[in-house]
């Protein structure tokens, strides 16, 4: 009798626990790492419940959903690949939307006082010097699609193609600047303001950069009461002006 009572209230705690502190299981980009964790430490504060997040670049946490990894939230750093999963089926369309903004800057090496201007006319590349520039790699990782694509657009690309470090996600290419692998690198205006090591040495032009947009989404068969909390909080003011103090703008 006294097992039977020690075994049914260890099968109550335990449900009790599941019920009070659930998981949401929010995959996101590389480049919102700084401004999840703070997301997610300011849902805890208010919720029972807590985000687990999983940071890496969006193509590799696109591909891991549709290889069945088990996500509640995508908030991925474009549309295409949350389009490849909508096209999928993976995710619930009703729920997705665009959220944040961001722009695109040249980084050199910290200590540097680097002033660049970013323009059609090539000087910019004089500027920076013979040497790697080092970017997230333009075939899958959304920060070097639209770095390409802004080179493309400013006539540069045929140059600077060959001189590219290419990286997994933007936080590596940042990465290679920062330990002077790299004499400049594109990243996001967000990431390089997170870094003490390097310089922000130029802006590229804010009509490049106006196509950039992080969409968020639930996971498909995933509309349940402690998944859509945490999307609401996600995509809710507290959580923008958290975003926003970590250099977003908001959709």
């Amino acid at each position: 009798m006294l097992l039977r009572l020690v075994c049914f209230v260890s099968v109550l705690i335990a449900s009790v626990a599941t019920a009070q502190g659930q998981y949401v299981k929010v995959f996101a980009a590389a480049s919102l790492s700084d401004a999840m964790a703070a997301v997610a430490e300011a849902f805890a504060q208010q919720s029972e419940h807590r985000i687990k997040l999983v940071l890496a670049g969006s193509s590799t946490l696109a591909r891991q959903i549709e290889a069945g990894a088990d996500a509640d939230v995508f908030l991925s750093a474009d549309e295409e690949w949350m389009d490849y999963l909508a096209d999928r089926k993976l995710v619930d369309q009703s729920s997705q939307r665009p959220l944040l903004k961001n722009s695109l800057v040249l980084v050199v090496p910290g200590g540097q006082n680097a002033k660049i201007a970013i323009a059609a006319d090539g000087k910019w590349l004089t500027q920076i010097g013979q040497g790697r520039i080092a970017v997230g790699d333009p075939a899958h990782v959304p920060v070097g699609k639209y770095a390409m694509a802004a080179l493309k657009a400013l006539g540069a690309w045929s140059v600077v193609r060959r001189r590219l470090a290419t990286a997994l996600d933007t936080r590596a290419a940042l990465a290679l600047v920062e330990r002077g692998e790299a004499v400049a690198g594109i990243v996001y205006a967000t990431d390089a303001r997170a870094s003490q090591s390097v310089t922000i040495a130029g802006q590229f032009p804010q009509a490049i950069s106006s196509s950039i947009a992080y969409p968020v989404a639930r996971l498909a068969a995933k509309d349940n009461p402690v998944v859509n909390a945490a999307y609401r909080f996600i995509t809710g003011p507290e959580a923008g002006r958290i975003f926003r103090h970590y250099g977003f703008g908001l959709q």
